[in-house]
């Protein structure tokens, strides 16, 4: 089989690649990826070699390159995004580009090429924010988007099930919480924790850090995909949790206390606008229909995030620097 991974060199990308060719490495990868500020081909430089992996830089917008990729391959994962809250308040304008049109481009390719089975990696955030004892989100929850980002990935979810409607395109949707573990850029929340302490600086957490998240392993996620792709019902969305629900307080604690550090080291700094409340995934259709169940615990996960970050510095330093 041959794959069109877009974003590949992203985090959630780049695990994805290396998990598909340590599970399926007769298949074949083209990886097209704009290396934006959060690409990183060091992501990938122990497949530099691998006849069965081949890198596009392009962007997904650039519908003659699409269109001569995706003529020439079996499966469409399309992980390509801008997906940083934060960004997307200062800056709305590339989010809805990427996000919305890049899905557009892709899409119709698909479809003209023989409507070519197309998978697309969501986010929970496209459902809005939960109060604290709210019940989880689940496939047939509303969408309340609440940042330019989250916004930008609803109306590409509802892209993606229009192509499924109008064209019979073979689509299948994952929505998935918090993703953590290797590869991940140092703005997020758990590396810049991390790496903030490892160069003996302290880390910020908005307002009062009372903010929930459910966390998944990025590895846990990736063979949530597979089993979506392989097992998954054609035009159905699949929610994949961890079900790991934290508040930023206390994930920023047990790293502290996991690295050795002083809850010295926590300053709090002004919450952002619009700063969802909590998101939380109910996995009980992936569960039921394909088996799916986080096996890393958030614990464990996390301990071995530290270490590859303690044990990779010049993966991150020059991006923080």
């Amino acid at each position: 089989m041959k794959l069109l991974v877009t974003g590949g060199a992203g985090f959630i990308g780049s695990n994805f690649i290396h998990y598909w060719f340590k599970n399926y490495p007769a298949d074949q990868i083209i990886n097209l990826d704009l290396l934006t500020y959060a690409g990183n081909l060091d992501n990938l430089k122990d497949l530099e070699t691998n006849p069965n992996y081949k890198f596009v830089q392009g962007d997904i917008c650039d519908e003659v390159l699409v269109n001569k990729l995706v003529s020439d391959v079996d499966l469409i994962i399309h992980f390509a995004a801008e997906s940083h809250v934060d960004r997307s308040i200062k800056n709305s304008a590339n989010f809805i580009r990427t996000n919305v049109e890049g899905t557009r481009v892709l899409l119709e390719a698909a479809k003209n090429h023989g409507n070519i089975r197309f998978h697309y990696i969501s986010t929970d955030e496209v459902f809005g924010s939960l109060a604290p004892h709210d019940p989880k989100f689940k496939e047939t929850s509303p969408y309340d988007p609440r940042s330019p980002y989250s916004a930008s990935k609803a109306a590409s979810d509802h892209l993606v099930r229009a192509y499924y409607h109008t064209y019979k395109l073979p689509i299948t949707i994952s929505n998935c919480s918090n993703n953590y573990g290797p590869y991940q850029y140092p703005e997020k929340l758990i590396p810049l924790f991390i790496t903030n302490l490892l160069e003996g600086k302290k880390v910020p957490v908005y307002g009062t850090g009372a903010n929930i998240r459910d966390w998944i392993h990025v590895d846990d996620h990736n063979r949530g995909v597979d089993l979506i792709i392989k097992h998954g019902k054609i035009g159905e969305t699949y929610c994949l949790g961890g079900d790991s629900e934290k508040t930023n307080l206390e994930i920023t604690k047990l790293i502290i206390s996991l690295m050795g550090q002083s809850e010295e080291m926590i300053t709090y700094v002004a919450d952002r606008p619009g700063h969802d409340l909590r998101y939380a995934i109910d996995f009980f259709k992936a569960r039921e229909e394909l088996g799916f169940k986080p096996l890393i615990s958030f614990v464990a996960g996390l301990k071995a995030t530290i270490d590859w970050y303690k044990n990779n510095p010049d993966w991150w330093q020059k991006l923080k620097n």
